[in-house]
This record gives C-alpha cells, structure tokens and sequence, in this order.
C-alpha cells in the first residue's frame, strides 16, 4: 500500500512538472495594435519622412508583410475579426448591434489561450462591447479616448504615480508592468491596443501627443496628397462625397495648414507609440524574456490622409483596407519581405499556432508563422472577401472583392453603382473599368465570384 501511495504521489508529481515543464516552453507573445495606422506610414514601409526607428528594427528582424489587409475598414468589425478570426459577414459584429455574441467569445483567441494554460492580459482599447471583459483576461484594463472632452484631455485622462500622461505612454507602463509581474511558471499572453494614431474627433486639434515630440517634423514640409484633384472628387458617388469621409476631410485636411498640422500630428503619434515599442523590448530583455517571446504588430485598419478628398476609412479603397503588419520571432532568425495577402482574420489563428493549441473550427484564417521559418503556406490564397456592413446614413455600406491582382466592390444601398480595378496597371485605383466592355467578362467574374463568396459567409454566421 505505501508503494501505491509513493508511486501515485510520483505520477501526479510528474504529470505536474511535465505540465508546467511544457508552459514555460511555450512562447510567450505579445499583441500591438495600433488605431487607423495606414500600411505606408512606417519607415519600413518605404516612408522617408516618418520615424519609427523601433518598428523599423522589428520588421528587419521579422516576417513583415508588405500587403497586410484587414477584411472590413472600421475599428469594430476589425477587432471583432482580430478576436474571431471570421469575416464580418460570419461574427456579425460591428457598431449599434449590442454585445458580441458570447458563442464568438467562446472561440476567441484570449479565452482560448487562457484555458491553454497562459497568463493572459489586455491593456488598452478593446473596441467591441462585451460586460465580461474582465473575466476575458487574468489582468486587463479597457480604455479608449475621453469622449467627454472636447481638447487634449481626451487623451491625457489617465496618471502614472501622480503625473497625467498620454494615453500612448500609459499603455507602455502597464506592459512593462505586466511584464515583470506575470508569473514565472506560465507562459503569458499580453495584447495592447493603442489609441493612437487615432484623432481624437470631438477636439478642434485632433491629433495630441507627449511634449517631447513636440519638435518632432517641426522643420518637415509634408508633400500634398495623391488624387488631391477635383476630378478624383467628383468621380465619387453623391453620398460618399456628402458622407462622414468628407466631413472629417473639413476637419483635418480642408486647408494646407490643417494638412500639415494634421499629418504631422498623426506621425508624432505613431512616433510615440514606437517609442514604447521600444522600452518595452528593453523591458524584456531586462527580465530575459526577449528570447522567448513573439511580437506582432498590427493597424486595425487604414486612413485617409487626404487622397481623393476625403478622411477617414470605411471605403473598400486601398487607403482604408492596407496595414502594417510585423510578426516578429526571436527563436528564428529568418528575415523576409512576404509578398503574400495576409489578413485581420490570420491573427488568431497565427496565435494559436504559436500557442500549440488546435484552431477552432470556425477559424475562417490562415496561419502565419510558416513564414517566420521560411515557409509559404500562403501561395493558395488568391482572394478575398472586403466589406463594411453597418448600415448608418453618414458612411454608405458596402463590399466586395479583392484578388492579388484586381478589385471589385459595389455600394450595398446603390447596387448598379459598382468599380472595377486593375490593381497591376492602376495601383492608386484612379481608372473604374466597369463601363469598358473589354472587361465585361471580369466584372461578372469578380462579381459572381463575390455573390457565391458572400453566400457562403452568410451560411456561417454564428447565432
């Protein structure tokens, strides 16, 4: 009988090891994202005039996707695809529809990796309204701009000690906060979203940022705007060119001043956020950590900075729909440009991977972590579903179709209305081919491609 009960205590002490052996393997990750952070406003990216000295240092070490979009251009539906890993069309979540379903929650990357066995936490803005955050994450904390003030207190609300600081710095504190308090004996996960670079929209200034980087492109003049013509105006459906993309263009970009002030603004907020990119990797490497774990960073979707008249997302433009998007792996040292269509919807499933746990099955996704290993898992991927969905009279809804070398998108409430790109011979999606009757057979092709796309999402919508 004591044999019995010294082996049984063995196993269980074994099992126990085993288990806590296999979590401290396990990588830990770290999550950025960022708020209307365009794909080009990055140094890496090609961008001579802005600083992102950090972000540029990960991509050079990383898997960084040079053609990284988000499924739908507006912050809540992207956050709910970031959670989900599913279309619009599949979650349906997106502003004025409640809460997110809990059966989306149920298969969401944080619960999911918290039953794993992670230290989970989440600092910053979550975007999608759901009451049991806080039982979402081991720690966390949910906050946004300020909307009930109309000046730089939107983003300079919250203290460190008994200094006020901005919002991009106090996330920063709590990851390096999180960082040196999680756990020893279990791998974490952290997810931060940043604020920035988003306008703070009740303020007449728009765009605030930390004193130090008040001198930052103070000395720049930042060139106009491509397709800033009249003609790429007018070219634009009534109801886009008196829409909320309009309205907003008043707001920042309706004069040279206001451009350049407003520009300038947006990269010094980008700027910063790369500045606590920065001590947060020394933070890491301060508690040796930086070894073990992975670093992606992410937009939740683009910006208008003024092309075609016009501020904002929401448009199944380029400009709304392409992000910067680094995966970073210190336990491979492989370095690559990826020329491949990576998604919103591949992050949890790229988590999951980096996790070892299995992906649900209604991951609509794809992995990315072949790539951090010099693998291509991607060739296959050849188009995918665009669309904004939610129904309101300032911004008009709609969809579409976009492949590696075309796109194809319709308004939802004006369906004859419909454009047609060739992305290869007209990048900056100035010539609609829909009237060229040499094209006609495309445009049926991409639009009859969409339809049977589309009717596949609907038929997986969650309940």
């Amino acid at each position: 009988m004591k044999f019995f009960l010294r082996h049984l205590v063995m196993v269980i002490f074994l099992s126990i090891s085993f288990r806590m052996l296999a979590q401290v393997n396990k990588p830990n990750i770290i999550f950025i994202l960022t708020d209307d952070h365009r794909w080009d406003a990055l140094g890496f990216a090609g961008n001579k005039l802005i600083q992102t000295p950090e972000m540029d240092r990960l991509a050079s070490e990383a898997a960084y996707f040079q053609n990284a979009f988000v499924t739908t251009p507006i912050c809540a539906a992207s956050r709910a695809s970031i959670l989900t890993g599913m279309y619009e069309r599949s979650h349906g979540y997106t502003f004025g529809q409640g809460e997110i379903k809990q059966s989306n929650i149920d298969f969401s990357y944080p619960k999911l990796l918290k039953e794993s066995g992670y230290w989970t936490g989440f600092f910053g803005k979550f975007g999608v309204d759901y009451k049991g955050f806080n039982q979402l994450f081991d720690v966390g904390e949910s906050y946004d701009r300020n909307g009930s003030f109309n000046d730089r207190r939107g983003y300079f609300f919250k203290k460190i000690g008994e200094d006020t600081v901005h919002l991009t710095r106090y996330t920063g504190q709590k990851a390096i906060d999180f960082i040196r308090e999680s756990p020893k004996e279990k791998p974490f996960m952290l997810s931060l979203s940043f604020s920035a670079p988003h306008a703070h929209d009740p303020a007449e200034k728009q765009y605030f940022w930390s004193q130090e980087f008040d001198t930052l492109y103070q000395n720049l003049v930042i060139p106009e705007p491509l397709l800033k013509e009249d003609l790429y105006f007018k070219a634009l459906p009534e109801y886009v060119q008196t829409g909320e993309n309009r309205t907003r263009w008043y707001w920042r970009f309706d004069t040279p001043e206001k451009y350049q002030k407003s520009v300038k603004g947006y990269y010094r907020m980008i700027s910063e956020v790369d500045a606590e990119l920065g001590k947060i990797r020394k933070a890491l490497e301060e508690n040796d950590l930086a070894e073990n774990t992975i670093i992606i960073l992410m937009g939740d979707n683009g910006y208008f900075l003024g092309e075609r008249q016009l501020a904002g997302k929401w448009l199944m433009y380029e400009n709304s729909l392409r992000v910067p998007l680094i995966v970073f792996d210190p336990r491979n040292s492989v370095h690559r440009k990826v020329e491949e269509m990576a998604l919103n919807i591949d992050i949890p499933t790229t988590l999951f991977d980096f996790a070892g746990i299995p992906m649900p099955a209604v991951s609509q996704g794809r992995s990315l972590v072949p790539f951090t290993r010099g693998e291509n898992l991607l060739e296959d991927r050849s188009e995918f579903i665009i669309e904004h969905l939610w129904e309101v009279d300032i911004i008009a809804a709609s969809e579409g179709l976009r492949t590696t070398r075309w796109k194809y998108f319709r308004y939802r409430n004006d369906l004859e209305h419909e454009e047609l790109y060739d992305l290869k011979n007209d990048p900056q999606e100035i010539n609609n081919l829909v009237a060229n009757k040499i094209y006609r057979k495309k445009l049926i092709e991409m639009r009859t491609k969409f339809d049977l796309m589309a009717k596949d999402l609907e038929s997986k919508k969650t309940q």
